[in-house]
């Protein structure tokens, strides 16, 4: 063991305070010699009923604890605030941050040697990877894997088609009825949604990142494979301690710049953008939004998935996973990243082999050579914006249209559907306030719903534009992360119903027609809203959260403050 175990600060005391920190430990059963030199592994667990995608973690946990016994070490499962995409008002986004301090000080604050962090929903694996980046002990992730594809009527379905069942409900297209069947049918398992959405992006993002064991990316929740790797990730993380890996032996710069490209192949979610840029401001890497195009432009689409194709996560585990396609875009890949397991990540997809070209194509002939992910500047976006190319409609990647603004979401859902609306199918939305601050917290709504008139006349894409994000399992020309966002009051915010907006994907450009002299004129009048919060933790977060170009992360977590702890506790 390279260094003495931090554990042994706590259980290796002499005199009151050793008694302390054993004692009262000791009475959960615990035997005497379980404190004598054992690398205690914490497990850091995100369960609760409230996560559904997270609600069968208890059970996996059991399997992690297997595998830390089978190697000799001490689990211990402690739980952190858990966030459950689906349930979490105004949106989970805005405990991301709140997750990473609770993960951080749970790690820094206990005796733990090293951590298994435990993760599914969308927003827990940044989290929890971002909490365990500023303590840096030896950690390892094991996510809850995706849910069964859902079936409807002979059909398989996922989290995708919501959007597609809530415009057919509105349009007169599907019937109530056939909603609740379809409702009934969409989440038929344990896991996180069966499409390439943000949970699964982050799932991907933390294989390729080199922070889990081979092939954790895709296994389905209710396959037996899950508890296999939850368990043998107990045993490694043992081992992890022993040979002292952590995080930043792990996360240097390749291994971002191999997550980017990796993200680009399977049509990631916008979100692992923000994620990525947070976690590694947590591990002291240098990376900046304009960095993702440059790297995801030469890499087209090979993943055949929802929201950007066919099929669905579930589909990908047969497929051969995320190694076999990993192998695929070898000639891209940073071979030499070292990761958890002490392989490098050529080593862990040496041997993959791919069972189906139609899930997971081949470089000389892909899926879509649309790429997943492009950064726009412009001066609507003077810090810059996201859009995923590969969910988006061709026809609209050169497009010119009158904006029809909205200033927030209650004057969006206020007017949207109004037969008065000033909109046709070659208008731009505009959705304003929604971003970090100013919503606060940077919700899903940036896939903004058409309205009713043109849904009734077929129109089935336009370009739409907010500072907020959009959910990884959403589709659609969709300009999102708007930056400086508007209630920062930069060009964004002055934007006006009526204005030109032109977006030209192959330029990477969003710009409105207007003089800079007609901007500052406009800003010279622009009145700041009000913080809509004051106090408590949202009332921390409008006051201290970057924005989305920079991971929409605190700026007093950057970086981290380590593992030591020198003050005893009585």
């Amino acid at each position: 063991m390279k260094n003495k175990l931090r554990s042994q600060q706590w259980f290796g005391k002499k005199g009151k305070d050793g008694i302390i920190y054993r004692a009262w430990m000791k009475n959960q059963g615990i035997p005497a010699d379980e404190f004598e030199g054992k690398p205690v592994i914490g497990i850091c667990n995100t369960w609760s009923e409230l996560t559904p995608c997270n609600a069968h973690f208890r059970e996996l946990a059991e399997s992690v604890r297997r595998g830390i016994l089978e190697a000799g070490g001490f689990p211990v499962e402690f739980p952190v605030m858990s966030l459950g995409e689906t349930l979490i008002k105004p949106t989970a986004m805005l405990f991301r941050n709140l997750v990473s301090m609770d993960v951080e000080e749970s790690i820094r604050a206990n005796p733990i040697d090293g951590v298994v962090l435990m993760c599914g929903c969308d927003k827990t694996t940044p989290a929890l990877v971002m909490g365990a980046c500023s303590v840096d002990i030896p950690s390892i992730v094991v996510s809850g894997g995706p849910m069964l594809t859902g079936k409807y009527q002979g059909n398989d379905i996922g989290t995708s088609d919501v959007w597609r069942f809530s415009t057919d409900l509105r349009a007169g297209l599907m019937t109530q009825d056939e909603l609740n069947e379809a409702e009934a049918g969409l989440c038929r398992s344990q896991g996180h949604c069966a499409v390439m959405g943000t949970a699964s992006s982050m799932a991907c993002m933390v294989e390729s990142l080199g922070l889990t064991l081979p092939g954790n990316a895709a296994i389905p929740a209710a396959d037996s494979n899950r508890k296999v790797l939850a368990q043998l990730s107990g045993r490694r993380i043992v081992d992890m301690v022993k040979e002292d890996l952590k995080p930043s032996d792990i996360l240097t710069k390749k291994a971002f710049e191999n997550a980017i490209k990796v993200n680009a192949a399977i049509g990631g979610s916008t979100n692992f953008v923000i994620h990525l840029t947070a976690i590694a401001g947590r591990i002291g890497v240098p990376l900046e939004l304009q960095e993702f195009d440059p790297l995801s432009a030469p890499i087209p689409l090979l993943a055949n998935l929802q929201p950007s194709g066919k099929f669905f996560m579930e589909d990908l585990y047969y497929a051969g996973g995320l190694p076999a396609l990993l192998k695929e875009l070898d000639t891209f890949l940073h071979k030499d990243c070292i990761t958890v397991n002490g392989k490098k990540i050529s080593e862990n997809y040496k041997n993959a082999r791919c069972f189906n070209q139609d899930v997971i194509a081949s470089l000389n002939k892909p899926f879509n050579t649309a790429t997943a992910l492009a950064v726009l500047q412009g001066n609507i976006c003077e810090n810059g914006a996201v859009i995923k190319p590969s969910a988006a409609s061709p026809h609209l990647f050169k497009h010119t249209g009158k904006a029809v603004v909205f200033e927030n979401i209650e004057d969006f859902k206020a007017r949207i559907d109004d037969p008065n609306l000033p909109v046709d199918e070659t208008s731009v939305l505009v959705l304003k306030n929604v971003g970090p601050k100013g919503y606060p917290g940077m919700p899903e709504v940036g896939n903004m719903t058409l309205p009713l008139k043109l849904i009734e006349k077929g129109v089935k894409d336009m370009i739409r534009i907010s500072d907020g994000r959009m959910s990884g399992t959403g589709f659609g020309t969709v300009v999102l992360h708007v930056s400086p966002e508007a209630t920062l009051g930069g060009n964004f915010s002055v934007l006006e119903t009526g204005d030109i907006i032109t977006l030209d994907l192959e330029a990477r450009s969003l710009n409105v027609d207007l003089s800079d002299a007609e901007l500052n004129a406009r800003k010279e009048k622009w009145i700041k809203p009000k913080n809509l919060v004051d106090r408590g933790y949202t009332g921390l977060y409008i006051n201290n959260v970057e924005q989305a170009h920079l991971g929409a992360d605190f700026h007093f977590l950057k970086g981290g403050s380590g593992s030591e702890v020198t003050r005893d506790s009585h």
